[in-house]
């Protein structure tokens, strides 16, 4: 399951289109910071495809591009609040999956 932009808008219950491009980047911006932050395709080719991977990528990047479309705001005078939780939480999770799967690939010499 990739991230898609629909499941986004109604994730964040919005109608129209008014918005999609400043989703889509949203999508991309979130997909590339937690690829960034767990590791890229070429330790582990395939990695975010992967069944045990893919469902807790996608929510990790449906979260993230939600906080961002809510918190747009770059200063603010009102207390900051961290946001992203459970993306911390998911990213953490697919780190440990990802070093365990690039042990897979160096042991085997693939």
């Amino acid at each position: 399951m990739a991230a898609d932009l629909e499941t986004l808008k109604s994730s964040l219950r919005i109608d129209g289109n008014d918005d999609d491009e400043l989703l889509t980047g949203y999508l991309s911006a979130a997909t590339s910071y937690i690829k960034q932050a767990i590791g890229d395709e070429n330790g582990v080719t395939g990695f975010y495809e992967m069944e045990d991977v893919n469902d807790l990528f996608a929510t990790a990047v449906y979260a993230l591009a939600g906080s961002y479309w809510y918190y747009r705001t770059s200063i603010t005078s009102n207390t900051v609040n961290p946001v992203d939780l459970v993306v911390d939480s998911i990213i953490g999770q697919l780190r440990g999956l990802y070093s365990q799967k690039q042990d897979e690939v160096d042991n085997n010499g693939d």
